[in-house]
Formats: C-alpha cells, sequence, structure tokens
C-alpha cells in the first residue's frame, strides 16, 4: 500500500510542477513595445490632469520620464520624474523612481489604459502613443 501512496504523491508533484509551467512563461512573455511618447489623461473624483510620458523598452524591462502638463496641483508635485516598470504579456506596470506613484496599465496597440496611484489618490489612466515622425 505504501508503493501506491508514494507512487501517487509524486504523480501528483509531477502533475502540480507541470500545471505551473504555463504561468511562468505567460509572466515572462511580452507581447507589446512601449516605446515612444503616450499622453493623455489621469482622472479621479478631485481632479482630472493631462500627462505626458517616454518610455523606452528593452525586453521586459522600460525606463522613461513622466510629466503632467499644465497646471500641476500642488498634490501632484511629487508626479514629474523618471519611471521604470515592466513588460509581461499586454500589462505595463511601473512607478515613479523615488515617488510613491504606481501604474498599472493594460496595452492595446496604440492605447494603455489602467489606474494610477499616488499624488491625490488613485484614478484612472488612459494614454495614446504619439504617431511617429
Amino acid at each position: 500500500m505504501k508503493i501506491v501512496e508514494s507512487l501517487l504523491l509524486v504523480a501528483a508533484l509531477v502533475a502540480a510542477t507541470g500545471c505551473a509551467r504555463p504561468d511562468w512563461i505567460e509572466r515572462t512573455l511580452v507581447t507589446v513595445d512601449v516605446t515612444g511618447v503616450w499622453s493623455g489623461t489621469w482622472t479621479n473624483g478631485l481632479f482630472s490632469t493631462e500627462l505626458w510620458m517616454e518610455l523606452k523598452q528593452d525586453g521586459p524591462k522600460v525606463t522613461g520620464n513622466l510629466k503632467p502638463r499644465g497646471y500641476i496641483h500642488q498634490s501632484l508635485q511629487s508626479v514629474p520624474g523618471p519611471v521604470e516598470g515592466t513588460v509581461s504579456g499586454d500589462r505595463f506596470e511601473f512607478r515613479r523612481v523615488g515617488g510613491s506613484l504606481v501604474g498599472e496599465m493594460t496595452v492595446d496597440g496604440d492605447v494603455m489604459e489602467g489606474r494610477l496611484h499616488g499624488g491625490p489618490g488613485p484614478g484612472q489612466c488612459t494614454l495614446r502613443r504619439a504617431a511617429s515622425r
């Protein structure tokens, strides 16, 4: 009986290991390129502001710069500056280097949408990639 139990345990471990593999592949798969200049709006119940981001992607790693456009309310003073993040599948996650702003965006071609957290609080964000020159 112990042999049967041991074989069942080994089979369960092998099956569990095989099931985890697609998740690992999906987390590391890069299916979008966010390189370029992006602009759009960040909106919550208190404000709506225009944002501009210039990004450069190297594999899954992304670096760039983020700037609000126009009037910058005091609660957004920590927003401008360098950003770094990663792309996994169609998801782009980033953070403001040295700041509290974080973003979680879904990329679909030349549009990315998602949520930003930081500054005056969380809000919805939609950015569009500028046309190439």
